[in-house]
């Protein structure tokens, strides 16, 4: 049973801490915005044309967490304050996403027009992939119509076959540098940026690559285009969400000023 700590309110969402029943912290988001929003890739942005958020009904996101606390440690996430980590049960992973449909009782994800489940918060999903996996079965039995995004950054031995259809992968890069990435992502069992741009999976949509950019250094078109595939790989472009960590590593507000809603 989870135990709300505390939550956060914003123009298009809520995030809430919560405790496990044995008492380890995780993370949890509620976001929405509007459809149109969905079209990045054909609109080549994914700015909002005004002040209007849309509702859940439009697209409905809920970010869970697969772990308590993270091994990885990148230098810029305020998971990385908590000293000890455990991976989550798929039990407990389910009822993320079931404490967030209980806070909306006004709203059915099955009417929603898009509903998504990310596996952004706490944790490394391939690390903990085997509940990682029960759970989206489970999901998917109540909810069809759910997709799922799982974000990663590139575990080495990691199987992706069963990454198709309605599931999407998101794989952390943030540098174009592998020196610097490996700074900023200081977990040495992972894939260098050649043997990420091999990866192929089946799904609806294409990789995303998320680039989290400290610098204008970290960003290297050529390296794109020689190492990812535009058939196969989406950027998206983040920014740093100040935290203790980031502040700890001097990172500043990275290269992408925008406010991130989601």
């Amino acid at each position: 049973m989870l135990k709300e700590i505390k939550k956060r309110e914003f123009a298009n969402g809520v995030v809430y801490a919560l405790h496990t029943e044995d008492g380890y912290p995780i993370e949890v988001t509620d976001t929405f915005l509007p459809f149109y929003t969905k079209d990045a890739i054909g609109k080549k942005q994914n700015a909002l044309s005004s002040y209007e958020l849309g509702d859940r009904k439009q697209r409905w996101m809920i970010g869970a967490s697969c772990m308590s606390g993270c091994p990885v440690r990148c230098k810029f996430c305020a998971t990385g304050q908590l000293k000890k980590y455990r991976n989550l049960t798929c039990d407990e992973i389910v009822e993320q996403v079931k404490f967030i449909l209980d806070k909306n009782p006004a709203y059915n994800p099955r009417e929603s027009m898009e509903f998504k489940i990310n596996y952004t918060r706490m944790g490394e999903p391939f690390l903990n992939i085997n509940e990682v996996k029960k759970a989206i079965k489970k999901i998917n039995d109540l909810y069809p119509n759910a997709h799922h995004y799982i974000s990663t950054i590139g575990i080495k031995g990691s199987d992706y076959s069963w990454i198709k259809d309605n599931i999407t992968l998101q794989i952390s890069l943030h540098s174009l540098d592998e020196e610097k990435r490996n700074w900023l992502i200081p977990f040495h069992n992972k894939y260098s940026i050649e043997e990420l741009g091999k990866i192929r999976t089946k799904s609806n949509l294409k990789t995303t690559l998320n680039l989290t950019l400290v610098d204008t250094n970290d960003f290297d078109i050529e390296k794109l285009k020689k190492y990812f595939d535009k058939k196969h790989f989406f950027i998206k472009l983040s920014p740093i969400n100040e935290n203790a960590v980031s502040q700890e590593n001097h990172l500043g507000k990275g290269v992408i000023k925008g406010v991130n809603l989601v």
